[in-house]
């Protein structure tokens, strides 16, 4: 199937794998809550109906803080769709308080750890050229 938009979701490279895990996992609620890209559920042989996920592929890269703000800021003249996390929320417990606590940095500001974006192929490859998948 081919899909005339992306998604890609970049993380602050030297996070522990339980960040990566965790921040990919709230990254992708963003996007998948917005965007009208959850397929059908899941059904297997015994009938025991699943979840629905993601339709489309999702690519993950790496890159350092100085990488998440720099896509960041180009991801912010683009049409595009954007979801960040801060190194902030790994301190924070609940939704109101993630956006308390980013609402207290300025754009610049933000200590980034990770960030998701879906839009036109064309847009998100151009965004995201020498930024590599993550291993």
């Amino acid at each position: 199937m081919n899909f005339d938009t992306k998604i890609k979701v970049v993380l602050k490279e030297d996070l522990e794998m339980w960040q990566k895990l965790n921040v990919t996992a709230f990254l992708m609620s963003g996007i998948s809550g917005t965007q009208d890209i959850v397929g059908e559920p899941y059904i297997d042989k015994d009938h025991v109906q699943y979840l629905p996920m993601s339709q489309q592929p999702i690519m993950i890269h790496s890159t350092d803080g100085a990488g998440l703000n720099e896509l960041l800021n180009k991801a912010l003249t683009k049409d595009v769709v954007v979801a960040i996390y801060t190194e902030e929320l790994f301190n924070t417990f609940n939704d109101e308080d993630n956006r308390e606590m980013v609402a207290r940095f300025k754009t610049e500001e933000l200590n980034l750890v990770g960030i998701a974006i879906r839009g036109k192929k064309n847009q998100v490859d151009k965004l995201l050229k020498g930024y590599e998948l993550h291993r």
